[in-house]
């Protein structure tokens, strides 16, 4: 009885691969970041400029809501150009399988040759799965796409609205609450913990190292802010 059991268990082996989160993980992340960045810089190169509350607070809203309305638009556009491109590999994909089914075949097998499979296994393999769903077959294994899973552009532009407008809301609450003499001070601050859990958050979602990912976004947010606010100085004297 212990040498059956012995035999037939079979230890535990689970993976957790995370990158299915890829698609609406970088649109989520992109609007976050582009919220909490283009909103922080936008307030502060107008509170640089000497701008009244009201006025910062003003295009702060502004920015919010444009910005939030141009991600959503920029990502439904893109995602659905991408979607049209895989709806047209899979038409074109079924017209060569009712055309050349031989070729298409020949093709798959080819394609598990060069995966490293023996002559012999490629051609059963080929068959095998031909023999089921042929046009997911070929479109995975020769596209690199599911046909169940095409890219989804109201998915897309819903993440990216949404988080681009929870990150813009972080620099614009910490500007409109400060005391003005510190606003521009706490504002930077503020901006910069956000920048900083964003990348925090996203590098954890993704299975991917966190201080790579915080110090890339917390120094491109901190020269995009500074540049912002020299500009906004210089024209807050000017004019």
């Amino acid at each position: 009885m212990m040498g059956d059991q012995t035999s037939t268990s079979r230890p535990s082996h689970n993976e957790r691969h995370l990158s299915h989160r890829a698609g609406w993980l970088r649109a989520a992340v992109l609007g976050a970041d582009d919220g909490i960045l283009s909103t922080a810089s936008l307030v502060l190169g107008v509170a640089a400029a000497g701008s009244s509350r009201s006025a910062i607070v003003t295009a702060g809203i502004a920015g919010l809501v444009a910005g939030a309305m141009s991600m959503a638009a920029g990502e439904y556009v893109s995602v659905s150009s991408q979607r049209d491109v895989e709806r047209a590999d899979i038409a074109l994909e079924r017209r060569e399988l009712d055309a050349s089914p031989d070729a298409e075949l020949a093709e798959l097998a080819g394609i598990y040759r060069a995966r490293g499979l023996s002559e012999s296994l490629a051609w059963e393999v080929a068959q095998e799965l031909s023999s089921g769903d042929r046009l997911a077959a070929h479109v995975r294994d020769e596209l690199g796409f599911e046909v169940d899973q095409l890219a989804r552009p109201r998915q897309a532009a819903l993440a990216s609205a949404v988080s681009f407008a929870m990150g813009a809301i972080v620099p614009l609450v910490a500007i409109a609450l400060a005391p003005a003499s510190v606003r521009v001070v706490v504002a930077v601050l503020v901006t910069l913990v956000a920048l900083a859990a964003l990348g925090i958050t996203g590098a954890r979602l993704g299975g991917a190292p966190q201080v790579p990912a915080v110090v890339r976004v917390v120094c491109w947010g901190a020269l995009a802010m500074g540049v912002t606010m020299g500009i906004g100085a210089l024209i807050g004297t000017v004019v």
